[in-house]
């Protein structure tokens, strides 16, 4: 079975148009050329992959499918030629950035206008990685700096700028016994019910360390998709207590009468990090990591030891 190309292009082209007429001359072939290549596409795919309701072609089941597979090929090649025109030209202006196991971003728009105002033609991509793995992203040249935190076997291959220090606390409702507790300790968590992202799945392969005291073993984990709400609302809920950055829980905690818990006589504490790959590099990939490890240094939320 084989798909090439033009078969994508007359997918996206006769889903879009809702005939195979109108997608014929947008793709400037014969309407019974494409109607031939459409036949012999869904004979080697041995389904049909379009319905026809009064004189539209509908995608059915098997076609939006392939149409999924197909505009992310047709994006993904787009932006490549896009990307080679500009590297052909002399003129690559892009910067892809990824970070690491964060929802919230309220510390970028600050990093983004600094960095603008200093290369107003510059263009930030915010880009999202396979398994929240940056580190590989950057050896396979998909992004160009990353906010890591997370250990990787292949960090000592990438360079690492230290940005800042966040503490994780314990995220529990206002009432719960622990809210009174200066500090926990790994006994604390025996009997505890835990809600924490699907990153931490320990059935995953790597899986992530949990964020938690070393001979801590809570009764139970629950692991959810990497939404804060969702998260939140479930502890505020009393479905169980979780772990999170206190600049991530700090503006849940009045809205959602929520409190944050030291974990251990001293704070448990994680260090950030600013990536880049080793070598040469653009200047505006070094800007770009200079303004952002400047920004994280000052930002007040993230208030770096």
């Amino acid at each position: 079975m084989s798909v090439e190309l033009r078969d994508l292009e007359l997918l996206a082209a006769t889903a879009d148009a809702g005939s195979l007429t109108a997608a014929a001359e947008r793709l400037y072939v014969s309407q019974p050329a494409l109607s031939q290549r459409l036949t012999r596409l869904e004979d080697r795919l041995g389904m049909p992959l379009f319905d026809r309701t009064g004189r539209r072609l509908v995608p059915n089941a098997a076609g939006r499918r392939m149409l999924v597979a197909a505009q992310h090929v047709l994006d993904e090649l787009g932006s490549a030629m896009r990307d080679l025109q500009e590297l052909r030209d002399g003129h690559d202006r892009r910067v892809r950035f990824a970070a690491q196991c964060s929802t919230t971003f309220q510390w970028l728009p600050p990093v983004i206008r600094a960095f603008r105002e200093r290369h107003p033609q510059a263009e930030v991509r915010i880009e999202s990685v396979p398994d929240d793995a940056p580190v590989p992203a950057l050896l396979a040249d998909r992004i160009d700096v990353a906010l890591v935190t997370k250990p990787d076997r292949e960090m000592d291959r990438v360079h690492l700028t230290r940005a800042f220090d966040d503490e994780m606390v314990a995220v529990v409702p206002a009432d719960h016994p622990w809210a009174a507790r200066p500090y926990l300790t790994a006994p604390d968590f025996t009997d505890a019910h835990l809600i924490l992202y699907e990153a931490y799945d320990q059935t995953r392969i790597p899986s992530t360390p949990l964020p938690l005291p070393p001979q801590a073993r809570p009764a139970r984990i629950t692991t959810m998709p990497v939404i804060t709400d969702l998260v939140i609302e479930m502890v505020a809920g009393g479905q169980g207590v979780t772990i999170l950055p206190n600049w991530v829980a700090a503006p849940y905690a009045d809205s959602h009468r929520l409190a944050l818990v030291q974990i251990g006589a001293e704070p448990m504490t994680r260090t950030w990090y600013v990536a880049t790959r080793r070598g040469p590099r653009s200047p505006l990939m070094d800007a770009f990591a200079e303004e952002l490890t400047a920004q994280l240094a000052t930002f007040s939320t993230f208030a770096p030891e």
